[in-house]
């Protein structure tokens, strides 16, 4: 028999450091979602990641009690800011430029989100990232 599924959820969770003070406590034992169990298997799933770095993670619960989660790569916006070696991106994205990257950084950015991107090609890929750039000030050079 199937399980019965009550919803999902969104959560932005940092590799490796998932705990049960909040955000992540209240969000999930509101759901009923056994917190301690979910903290040990994110923090295994993400130990091959760079720590600290922000993983959105989808979590599905059912009426069980049980859940499944899938964790995407990190944002676009996290790679090009560690890229061009920035704390933020632009107040006035367009009129002002705040840092740089290459195209072979860009290219390294879209094949490690390829997977979470909607794109067929590494080219496609690229032109999501430059947009992503573009729009947080960012030149391509």
């Amino acid at each position: 028999m199937a399980k019965k599924l009550v919803g999902s959820m969104k959560l932005q969770v940092p590799a490796g450091q998932a705990n049960p003070s909040p955000p992540v406590g209240p969000a999930l034992g509101q759901r009923g979602i056994n917190i301690m169990e979910f903290c040990k298997a994110f923090n295994a799933k993400t130990q091959d990641l760079e720590p600290g770095a922000p993983c959105p993670t989808v979590i599905t619960y059912y009426q069980d009690k049980s859940f499944t989660m899938e964790i995407k790569t990190p944002p676009a916006s996290y790679y090009l800011k560690k890229a061009a070696k920035l704390k933020s991106g632009a107040k006035v994205p367009g009129r002002e430029t705040v840092g740089s990257v290459t195209a072979a950084q860009v290219k390294e950015i879209a094949e490690a989100k390829m997977k979470d991107l909607n794109a067929n090609t590494i080219e496609q890929a690229m032109q999501i990232i430059l947009g992503s750039a573009r729009s947080m000030g960012i030149e391509v050079k």
